[in-house]
């Protein structure tokens, strides 16, 4: 009866048992689902968007701080009615990031147990803010945004968090930054992404491929096209900075490397974006060439990654995060940024269309040589053969324009005298490297097995 199955679901053993299960369930609960008040410096574009929407779909309060100069947006996996919500559950501060007089009049550290720092660049953006949250007992930790750019060049891959840093590179300014938390002595922790794509990237990293690839034209990549690189998903990235709350007896003190698990050469990128976008890899022709070898306008870049080996381990992160990349293969990445972000901004109007770089290298190079498993004494043309051929017959670079028929002669000669060079990178590939550059001109690190030097004008073949 209804009255005995009342009676018999209160008695003191289902009671224990029901008590136990309860107990059970609260210890095995991820404390990171804990809600938290974050400070967000940024947070309107890309990384930082990724982040705040993340962090509020876990329930943590949110305030959004920075200079008030870019409208927040939905993310493509966001639909109105939920940016709206989100936006209609934060704070916003407006205010200069540099300035303490303006950190102490609008924020009050007291009130926060997380910072995600999303923008800054160097230490004078971090020591203001930071320093605010010495001492304070409630505090947490500061997640930082740094870069796998601050790692030394090396010959043995990947770069991994005790891997010797770069003082000179260009992102000594979040190494120094790096440095600054660690000496202030407040809970901090470090990631070092290295290239992240994604929906709204505003860095063009897939779009440089996409946009020449759905145009059908050539894809100009440095090199020999088999420098291996990483790519990591904006996703991916957010959900690994939010598993640091309740971890924090990990994370201080600590960086991580945020990527996929795998990398990918430069010919690869190009490959995967083709087949991410419908198109057969087979009929996209790619480009090689010497970066030394062009002079490209100021403020251009003829590429939008480092020439050279550049990827990382992320096994501390998968351990420490308790987290594993989602978008795990370069064609789950670049599929997602085709479909969710090239495609309406394509649709939209808003490419720039801006080949005046490739146009620079397709003058003097009009097909590439052969992939690195192929002989080199049988490559194709390459961008500096052909440009060495272009000195007898145009159209001529830039910096060539100027040289008379000595001149021209001249560097044809120096360029078949050229012998095998070693590749420094690490891959025991051979290569022919052939350089141009002005005198005086810091000479470009390359182990010669045979080194023959021309000098002509202003400019030296070696």
């Amino acid at each position: 009866t209804t009255r005995n199955i009342k009676k018999r679901m209160i008695t003191p053993s289902t009671k224990k048992q029901c008590t136990l299960l309860l107990l059970l369930s609260c210890l095995c609960l991820d404390k990171s689902y804990a809600a938290y008040n974050v400070l967000l410096i940024g947070g309107t574009r890309f990384s930082g968007a990724a982040v705040w929407k993340e962090l509020y779909e876990r329930g943590h309060t949110v305030t959004v701080y920075n200079r008030g100069k870019t409208e927040p947006r939905p993310l493509s996996n966001e639909s109105r009615g939920e940016f709206y919500k989100r936006m209609a559950s934060a704070k916003f501060l407006e205010g200069d990031r540099t300035s303490p007089s303006q950190l102490r009049a609008l924020i009050d550290p007291s009130k926060y147990e997380y910072v995600y720092d999303m923008n800054a660049r160097k230490v004078e953006d971090v020591a203001p803010l930071a320093e605010m949250f010495v001492g304070k007992e409630q505090f947490k930790q500061y997640v930082f945004m740094s870069s796998a750019g601050v790692y030394m060049a090396s010959e043995e891959m990947p770069h991994v968090e005790t891997d010797p840093t770069d003082p000179q590179s260009r992102h000594a300014g979040k190494l120094e930054s790096e440095q600054k938390l660690r000496s202030l002595g407040i809970p901090f922790c470090s990631f070092r992404p290295t290239y992240i794509c994604g929906p709204q990237n505003y860095n063009p990293v897939e779009r440089y491929f996409f946009e020449r690839i759905t145009a059908g034209r050539p894809v100009c990549i440095p090199g020999h096209g088999q420098h291996l690189t990483g790519l990591g998903h904006v996703y991916d990235l957010s959900v690994a900075f939010c598993n640091v709350i309740g971890r924090e007896q990990f994370t201080t003190g600590q960086v991580y490397n945020i990527q996929n698990t795998q990398a990918i050469t430069f010919d690869g990128v190009a490959k995967a974006a083709a087949k991410a976008a419908g198109v057969d890899p087979s009929n996209v022709k790619i480009v090689h060439y010497n970066p030394d070898f062009y002079a490209f306008p100021k403020g251009k870049k003829a590429f939008p990654m480092r020439p050279q080996h550049f990827f990382t381990g992320i096994t501390k992160a998968m351990k420490d995060l308790d987290w594993n990349p989602v978008y795990d293969s370069a064609l789950a990445i670049l599929e997602d940024s085709y479909q969710n972000d090239f495609v309406p901004l394509k649709e939209s109007g808003g490419l720039k269309g801006d080949f005046e770089c490739d146009d620079i290298i397709l003058s003097g190079a009009t097909s590439p040589p052969p992939s690195s498993s192929e002989s080199m004494d049988n490559a194709a043309t390459s961008a500096p053969e052909a440009a060495a051929a272009a000195a007898e017959t145009g159209p001529k670079p830039e910096w060539m324009q100027s040289f008379d028929d000595e001149g021209r002669r001249l560097v044809k000669d120096a360029y078949k005298e050229t012998k095998w060079m070693t590749d420094t990178t690490g891959t025991g590939r051979k290569m022919k490297d052939v350089r141009i550059s002005r005198k005086n001109a810091p000479a470009a690190p390359a182990a010669a097995v045979d080194k023959k030097s021309v000098s002509y004008g202003d400019f030296t073949w070696s």
